[in-house]
């Protein structure tokens, strides 16, 4: 019965002497958040980390969360991370009129029974047409690069 007593007490001792070792959550936020990129917040409730921010892409974001699955203490993590949308300086070039006409009478060359018309950048198509010619003829027309196409053709 005493060494019953002596190992519970034992067993409780070490459990409270591990307990009280392992990491607090603001000291795993801390750790965390010293290695993470400015951009990522960081925090932990029970061991659990949630990154939260923006990055520039997939690779940092595996990256964070590869720093803070690495950290003592932390049992699991909850990767919010999201990727900045990449912003394009490039400004939208639309064909002028005289450009556009020539080369919207020559992409719809093959459909006779389309008419086309260009004003301010925008085609307009009247007539019939089947359904995969309309296809093709929209992939052509919209490399050229109009400000709008204006579909009045009826699909057969």
């Amino acid at each position: 019965m005493k060494t019953t007593k002596l190992f519970m007490s034992a067993a409780v001792a070490a459990t409270l002497f591990f307990a009280a070792c392992s990491p607090k959550d603001g000291d795993i936020q801390t750790a965390v958040k010293a290695k993470e990129a400015a951009e990522v917040s960081v925090a932990v409730t029970k061991g659990e980390v949630t990154l939260t921010g923006e990055v520039a892409d997939e690779a940092e974001k595996a990256k964070a969360e590869t720093i803070a699955k690495a950290e003592k203490g932390v049992k699991s993590v909850v990767n919010n991370l999201t990727i900045k949308p990449v912003l394009s300086s490039a400004p939208v070039v639309i064909a002028d009129d005289s450009t556009l006409i020539k080369n919207v009478a020559d992409a719809a060359k093959d459909f006779p029974t389309v008419q086309t018309s260009v004003k301010d950048g925008v085609v307009t198509l009247k007539g019939e047409i089947s359904k995969s010619s309309l296809v093709k003829l929209m992939q052509q027309l919209s490399v050229l690069k109009p400000k709008k196409i204006d579909n009045q053709l009826t699909v057969k």
